[in-house]
């Protein structure tokens, strides 16, 4: 019960990947392609409206020699991330409902990969296998599995699991309401914003007060999630901003810090704090208004 698609590489081997998960030469890559060409986070699978897209990051990729910056994923599609480098979707499942994960404190929130319950600073699903977890949860050929407390079992709609902090159900969402998407505030009360990324510059302006202009690694990470245009797990994001990094939890520190000064310093000059939002699921998220204006001339 989750939304997936299978692509084949050109040596023949098959991968299956799921929403949120990304394409390129970094080791954490679901589907690594050791090829010079291949950025490290080359292009992201996506669940929006409905349908499986492939989003270019910060590569490109081609479809019948035409460069684009995402598609939508259908069998027998075949994108080139280099002239003699093809991808070809072999398969896509989009079931009607997949499953979530609810309790005490947290949400309802899609399970789409190997995903842990943590309970630091709040309930959440932390991205891939922690031991200290009370609950681990990973996909495989024949649905869900679960670790608790004693050996894996399958999970399945229905299923419960008792921790210290309260019991969690496993329930089903419906596919559109599982789908990620650039994120809009209902409503619109607040004065609109004017975002303009350059890369290594963000410049900022509400009506009425002067422009804010944010510089370095800050305005990188804000460049990033609008070229990424929706929710992006937290560890794609931290490798394009700190590419050099191997460490991950080198990686989650320096973002957590960063996210914590952009948010200090939009407050200082009165810009929404809430700009840049972290959800449950570890993905990152760029939160607009209605009436806001991104351009990105990265």
């Amino acid at each position: 019960m989750r939304a997936s698609v299978r692509l084949r590489t050109p040596d023949g081997a098959e991968a299956e990947l799921v929403d949120g998960e990304f394409i390129g030469r970094a080791w954490t890559a679901a589907l690594r392609l050791d090829d010079g060409r291949v950025s490290e986070a080359h292009a992201m699978i996506s669940l929006r409206g409905g349908e499986l897209q492939l989003l270019a990051l910060r590569g490109v990729f081609a479809i019948d020699g035409q460069r684009r910056t995402k598609v939508a994923l259908s069998p027998g599609l075949v994108v080139h991330l280099a002239d003699d480098l093809p991808l070809e979707v072999v398969e896509v499942s989009l079931p009607d409902e997949v499953l979530a994960l609810e309790g005490p404190g947290l949400p309802r929130t899609v399970l789409r990969s190997v995903s842990s319950l943590v309970f630091d600073p709040h309930p959440s699903l932390q991205p891939g296998y922690v031991r200290a977890s009370p609950l681990r949860m990973w996909p495989g050929p024949h649905g869900w599995t679960m670790e608790a407390d004693g050996p894996p079992r399958p999970l399945a709609a229905g299923d419960t699991v008792p921790t210290p902090h309260g019991t969690f159900t496993a329930v089903t969402v419906a596919l559109d309401h599982a789908a990620l998407g650039a994120t809009r505030q209902e409503g619109g009360l607040r004065a609109p914003l004017h975002i303009v990324t350059r890369f290594d510059s963000v410049h900022l302006q509400a009506e009425g007060r002067p422009t804010v202009t944010i510089s370095g690694i800050p305005a990188r990470l804000i460049s990033e999630l609008v070229a990424m245009d929706g929710p992006v797990p937290w560890d794609v994001l931290a490798q394009q901003v700190w590419p050099r990094v191997d460490d991950k939890n080198v990686r989650r520190r320096r973002l957590d810090l960063t996210l914590s000064r952009l948010r200090r310093t939009l407050h200082s000059y009165g810009i929404r704090s809430d700009l840049i939002r972290s959800d449950r699921t570890g993905h990152v998220e760029l939160v607009l208004d209605p009436q806001d204006r991104v351009e990105d001339q990265a």
